[in-house]
């Protein structure tokens, strides 16, 4: 008896036992032939090889139609077993060395956005525990808001470009680790800083945002060598839902920590976290799935099946050339991806900003208070961009063109937004108006399924250097859109004029991303 799932061996069956003759009599010799043959004699020779032909080469309108080649199946599953299948492939998804990887990068852009916002948390203990003057602790308060709003973001303008060409030299593995520890160190040394010099405050700020610059580019590089083309959405769901939940975690945890432990508390907690990461980082994971000792002969098959890996450049392989800038910038879909960034970094920046002074100012609710308000679109954006990339890899796996889903991912990422900042525009009520801004934050996460992976897309060999072009065009818009809401609070006494703005500018860029997006790799090198 065969095993269950095991098939069976594809030999000849042996022949059947010869009919015993038939009994010769009178009566049987004057039958027709076919009575004879119902009595139990034996077809002709002849006759049995034609009926044995036919059987297994039968005429072309009788064939079955042939069955498109089915995709690996994990190993110990039959390939018959449907149900079976795919909780297994579930299984070994979950279980796989790729997932690991993801997990791991989660992880680390869940710091990057905690070590960002601790300092709004700590501003005015710091002040207070220093013994800062009223007026200096005012001089102090502006500073930090000048930090928070313009130097972390001049220091993470200078570094995305010159991080994703590293990223694209040595590989996402090296420089994400080198910026995990640089940002820690800056973030565990803020408060001594602070004590020491507001200038000497201002440059670990700016130290976190250049090391900080490189975190995208180079979760992205991992990305794309880790996983398959129809589970990099996931892969960046997974990634960037760590990313947004950083937001909650620092904002919520941070004065718990500091009521425990005081003041420096979060800054060294953090900051030791990410030395932790780094410790767990270099040892267990590796740059390319083929350098991994214990990933399994199938996943590593799945992962490079059909697909042309981009190594990084090691040894007498490099070439020190640098990017080419201008045949970058002289593609529609270079473009397309730029404006992409640019606005979604304007109205991730903005919401962050600027909506605690919003719902204080129109509603007169104080978002520091009601921590529920604050970290709910957050926690929203993390399930749904999580949502968007299963959905986005289940209409690829479907058939859907690459192109197609892209562009419909960053449409939910622009449009959905853009009705929705309308709605909250013109909400009667704090809840109203906090539905809203968690429906704009949530749909915002589709666009992680669309230009943020289209980026290892249209240039594989670039995506590190392309990556960091957009993000310093996102940065620009971040800085730009901040200064510009603080402009119309200013002279109109409003934010409903450029919550109307915001919104004219994502459907815009959603028509431009629709017109020029592709989903095909673009030939940036002129090698046709």
């Amino acid at each position: 008896m065969t095993p269950s799932g095991q098939l069976l061996p594809l030999t000849r069956p042996p022949p059947p036992p010869p009919a015993p003759p038939v009994l010769s009599s009178r009566r049987s010799r004057c039958l027709p032939p076919a009575r004879a043959q119902a009595r139990g004699s034996p077809p002709p020779l002849w006759r049995a090889h034609r009926l044995h032909d036919r059987f297994l080469h039968p005429p072309p309108q009788f064939r079955a139609p042939a069955r498109a080649p089915r995709p690996p199946t994990p190993p110990g599953v039959s390939a018959a077993g449907g149900g079976e299948a795919q909780v297994a492939a579930v299984a070994e998804f979950v279980t796989s060395e790729r997932v690991k990887v993801a997990a791991m990068l989660g992880l680390a852009l869940a710091l990057c956005n905690a070590d960002r916002v601790v300092m709004s948390v700590a501003i005015v203990p710091l002040s207070q525990a220093y013994g800062w003057t009223p007026s200096f602790a005012g001089v102090v308060q502006k500073s930090t808001e000048l930090v928070d709003k313009s130097s972390f973001l001049w220091g993470y303008l200078m570094s995305p470009i010159i991080g994703g060409a590293l990223v694209d030299y040595y590989g996402g593995k090296r420089v994400m680790a080198y910026g995990v520890a640089l940002w820690s160190l800056a973030t565990f040394l803020s408060p001594w800083a602070a004590g020491r010099s507001i200038w000497l405050f201002l440059f670990t700020r700016v130290l976190l945002g250049i090391a900080e610059g490189v975190a995208l580019p180079s979760m992205n590089n991992m990305v794309l060598r880790w996983f398959p083309h129809t589970e990099r959405s996931s892969a960046v769901g997974i990634a960037m839902a760590g990313f947004q939940l950083g937001n909650t975690i620092g904002l919520l945890l941070s004065p718990i920590i500091m009521s425990r432990t005081g003041i420096f508390g979060p800054f060294v907690i953090f900051g030791l976290f990410g030395f932790l990461w780094v410790l767990v980082w270099i040892p267990a994971i590796s740059g390319t799935p083929g350098e991994h000792a214990q990933i399994s002969a199938y996943e590593l098959e799945y992962i490079t099946k059909g697909q042309k890996l981009v190594k990084p450049q090691i040894g007498s392989a490099k070439t020190k050339k640098v990017p080419p800038f201008s045949k970058l910038l002289s593609k529609w879909p270079t473009w397309a991806l730029i404006s992409a960034n640019a606005m979604h970094s304007w109205g991730y920046f903005v919401i962050l900003s600027w909506m605690p002074v919003y719902f204080k100012t129109i509603y007169h609710v104080n978002l520091r208070d009601a921590a529920w308000f604050s970290a709910l679109p957050w926690v929203m954006m993390a399930v749904l961009g999580y949502v968007a990339g299963v959905v986005s890899d289940m209409l690829i796996r479907n058939g859907t063109n690459i192109t197609l889903t892209r562009k419909i991912m960053q449409s939910i990422g622009f449009l959905g937004p853009g009705i929705a900042l309308l709605g909250l525009n013109a909400a009667k009520s704090p809840i109203i108006a906090s539905a809203w801004l968690t429906v704009a934050v949530g749909l915002k996460s589709f666009g992680h399924s669309g230009f943020l992976v289209n980026l290892q897309e249209i240039a594989p060999q670039y995506a590190g250097v392309l990556h960091g072009m957009s993000n310093t065009a996102g940065t620009f818009a971040a800085i730009l859109g901040t200064v510009g809401a603080g402009f119309f609070v200013d002279r109109m006494g409003s934010f409903r004029g450029f919550l109307i703005l915001t919104s004219l500018l994502y459907f815009s860029s959603a028509l431009f991303w629709d017109i020029f997006a592709t989903g095909e790799r673009v030939d940036f090198d002129g090698t046709g």
